[in-house]
């Protein structure tokens, strides 16, 4: 994910408390439903449970992990419609999918032989001996995005890039962050699943450069929405 985009930390503390908790309570009220009403256990499991016996994956992703996670980003999953956060919810769950094999992978495969550290970024720099390759469930790569994630997060990143495959929390969180800061709006304001590959992936996939892959993902995407009782929308390819 080579794409940098800074996040303003100038937020007043109680501000974001009181914000957050009307954004849960705005959930439950619209939705009906909260995250975990949603991503039950029988709908993690069917994704993880096609996951080789051996994967890396199986024991260090799981539902309630992710559901902790989520704590730290009230916004997802509580903006729009009951229909609109089920789609959010399976179009992230749709990326995540692809992005680790149904959860097989924590690391990038061979992603230790490439370089990610961009060192024309003085502002997130990288540090001595350290890797910023695909982790966690968005496959989280490049060292700005290490960076601004971790602070986001309350981590640095930067200097311990390997918390995001030791710490499954971590990691769904980096995943979460890069989803709120480049797929959320665009899913909540009815763009389709469509923009959040291109945000995603799209110089790599999009324009018929990868269509079996954008079918992929998009197969992914309408197999989760059926799961959770909603229609797909427009837009579904880049």
């Amino acid at each position: 994910m080579a794409y940098s985009f800074a996040i303003s930390s100038k937020v007043l503390p109680i501000t974001f408390v009181l914000a957050g908790t009307l954004v849960a309570l705005l959930s439950k009220t619209i939705s009906g439903q909260s995250i975990a009403d949603i991503v039950t256990p029988e709908f993690f499991d069917a994704i993880i449970g096609q996951a080789d016996v051996g994967c890396e994956g199986k024991g260090f992703y799981s539902r309630d992990r992710f559901i902790v996670a989520t704590k730290s980003y009230p916004q997802f999953g509580s903006e729009g419609s009951e229909d609109v956060i089920k789609r959010e919810i399976a179009a992230l769950f749709a990326h995540f999918t692809h992005e680790t094999g149904r959860f097989c992978y924590i690391n990038e495969v061979n992603g230790a032989l490439r370089d990610y550290c961009d060192e024309t970024n003085t502002m997130h720099p990288c540090a001595p001996g350290k890797a910023y390759f695909g982790r966690g469930p968005i496959q989280l790569s490049w060292s700005f995005n290490y960076g601004i994630a971790g602070k986001s997060i309350g981590l640095d990143l930067l200097r311990s890039p390997e918390t995001v495959g030791n710490d499954p929390v971590v990691a769904f969180k980096t995943g979460l962050w890069f989803w709120m800061n480049t797929c959320h709006s665009l899913v909540t304001s009815g763009k389709g699943f469509g923009s959040t590959i291109r945000a995603i992936n799209g110089f790599l996939e999009c324009h018929g450069r990868k269509p079996a892959t954008v079918r992929a993902r998009v197969g992914y995407y309408i197999d989760y929405c059926n799961k959770l009782g909603v229609s797909p929308g427009d837009n579904l390819y880049c």
